[in-house]
């Protein structure tokens, strides 16, 4: 294993009913008054909202409210929740909703107390160093934000979509309730179960140093989102199910799976970004037609991994087996694998791949991934 120094602050409650619970969660850490972000009116309509304000009224913490924040989070959205913050002298932000609301809340913990504009933290013009505290009621599964300290945003001027961090953009806690997430929509699940298998096999295949035990963490990790995504299908309202899936998504982005690794990137995501940057297609939509391209283009590269990865998800031999297996249950559950699915003419196409070429060297990551390579990885996906 490579030399690794881990922590990670979030305190996770797992459990039903623990959202009423929230009020209490954030007076222990001194909260008073909270800037509460959430997306679209259906926390109102389900009694979630109700639920999360009389737990707040109870513990005495007043609240504002950010509604509105879409799938793809939006950088004036943030700038909209950090005026909203500044004028109301909120001490916290709490959110309410999937992981853009919580990417979204992240950016206006870290914008609230920062003179300069918050795109200065997503284009590395300055560092976090200070940030509002962070709360959260996670009623999607999918990016894992809930227990990592980083958001991604999109700049709807420049059509970047990048991505926050910070050493307390943690949440100081995060509530997953199981039940919460039954009303997730088919299509919204299945793009969900193509996020944490992208989060799962980016340092899977491109790390030059891959431990035992990270990998056989990440193949069960991808076998449990295979196999609660299909009981899910037929059965949303399994419990038992549903908080294996949410726990995956939590697992594979919280830092674990890269305990011991090195020499990791996201291609995955560097690519996908542009796509839903430019497309605005869902983000899990998107890594479903982008990871069986990429898997394509990236095999020779290391074809050893891919080789166990057909093996151990899907009791296959070679890279090309286990590939097709991918996009086969990626098709059976109905996520798109193809540009045409998403709808993506030629002309969005070539914006798309200019806009990912900026993001590879944005990444850091431009030797490997040049305009010619991206526009293979492209191809592959038509």
């Amino acid at each position: 294993m490579y030399s690794f120094s881990f922590q990670n602050p979030t305190r996770i409650e797992f459990g039903v009913g623990k959202e009423k619970n929230i009020g209490a969660y954030m007076r222990e850490f001194g909260a008073k008054k909270t800037l509460l972000v959430y997306g679209s009116e259906r926390i109102k309509q389900s009694g979630l909202f109700d639920d999360v304000a009389a737990s707040l009224q109870a513990n005495g913490i007043e609240w504002v409210e950010l509604g509105g924040v879409k799938s793809n989070p939006i950088l004036s959205k943030v700038k909209e929740g950090i005026a909203l913050a500044r004028q109301h002298g909120v001490d916290s932000i709490l959110s309410v909703g999937g992981g853009s609301c919580l990417d979204s809340a992240k950016a206006i913990a870290a914008g609230a107390l920062y003179d300069g504009d918050v795109w200065d933290f997503f284009i590395g013009k300055a560092a976090v160093e200070q940030n509002l505290p962070i709360f959260d009621i996670i009623t999607l599964a999918a990016t894992g934000s809930e227990m990592n300290n980083g958001g991604v945003v999109m700049n709807e001027q420049t059509q970047q979509k990048y991505a926050v961090n910070g050493k307390d953009l943690f949440p100081k806690v995060s509530v997953i309730n199981p039940k919460l997430q039954a009303t997730v929509s088919r299509d919204y699940l299945v793009y969900s179960a193509a996020d944490i298998i992208a989060h799962s096999i980016e340092g899977y295949f491109t790390a030059s140093v891959q431990p035992e035990i990270i990998n056989m963490q990440i193949e069960a990790n991808i076998k449990t989102v295979i196999r609660t995504t299909e009981i899910l299908l037929n059965n949303p309202d399994d419990l038992d199910a549903r908080g294996e899936f949410a726990w995956a998504a939590t697992m594979a982005l919280n830092g674990l799976t890269y305990v011991g690794t090195h020499g990791f990137s996201y291609p995955n995501h560097m690519i996908e970004h542009a796509l839903s940057a430019i497309c605005d297609v869902p983000h899990g939509a998107g890594l479903s037609v982008v990871m069986p391209a990429w898997m394509t283009w990236y095999k020779e590269q290391n074809r050893p991994q891919f080789e166990r990865f057909a093996r151990e998800i899907f009791g296959l031999q070679t890279a090309e087996e286990g590939i097709a297996a991918l996009k086969a249950w990626f098709d059976k559950i109905g996520t798109p694998t193809t540009l045409a699915q998403l709808g993506v003419n030629d002309e969005q196409l070539a914006a798309v791949i200019d806009n990912a070429v900026q993001n590879a060297v944005a990444w850091q990551m431009n030797e490997t991934y040049t305009q010619v390579a991206i526009t293979e990885v492209f191809e592959l996906a038509k």
